[in-house]
């Protein structure tokens, strides 16, 4: 029962990031908007397609790591990228956001995918 859940709970976390991705890439400024952070109109944009690019392969290489490598390998990745929503918590609390962006959004990104870890772990 737990490894259809860690799975699918890693595969729905790993698709949500390549759709994040995505979404800097051909929206970039509704992006940011919706990170936490609005982008300056006439600067950031190099910023904006380095994070879609970030995100997007995060995405893609935890897809992979299910695929061809299983969960012990997916937990390890899942645990290390865990940084990254606990990094945009402090970003956007710095940079003027909100906390209610900061916390329900990337704070709780981070205890979900922390949680996952510890599915796969248990797998």
């Amino acid at each position: 029962m737990l490894t259809p859940i860690a799975y699918g709970l890693a595969i729905v976390l790993n698709l949500f990031i390549v759709f994040i991705g995505a979404r800097f890439l051909l929206v970039p400024r509704a992006a940011a908007a919706g990170y936490g952070v609005p982008a300056e109109k006439d600067g950031d944009s190099a910023y904006l397609t380095i994070k879609g690019l970030r995100d997007g392969s995060y995405g893609l290489l935890g897809l992979a790591l299910l695929a061809f490598a299983g969960a012990h390998a997916a937990a390890w990745f899942m645990l290390v990228v865990a940084i990254n929503p606990l990094g945009d918590t402090v970003v956007v609390l710095r940079n003027g956001g909100t906390k209610a962006v900061a916390f329900g959004v990337h704070f709780a990104t981070a205890v979900i995918v922390l949680v996952n870890a510890a599915l796969l772990f248990a797998v």
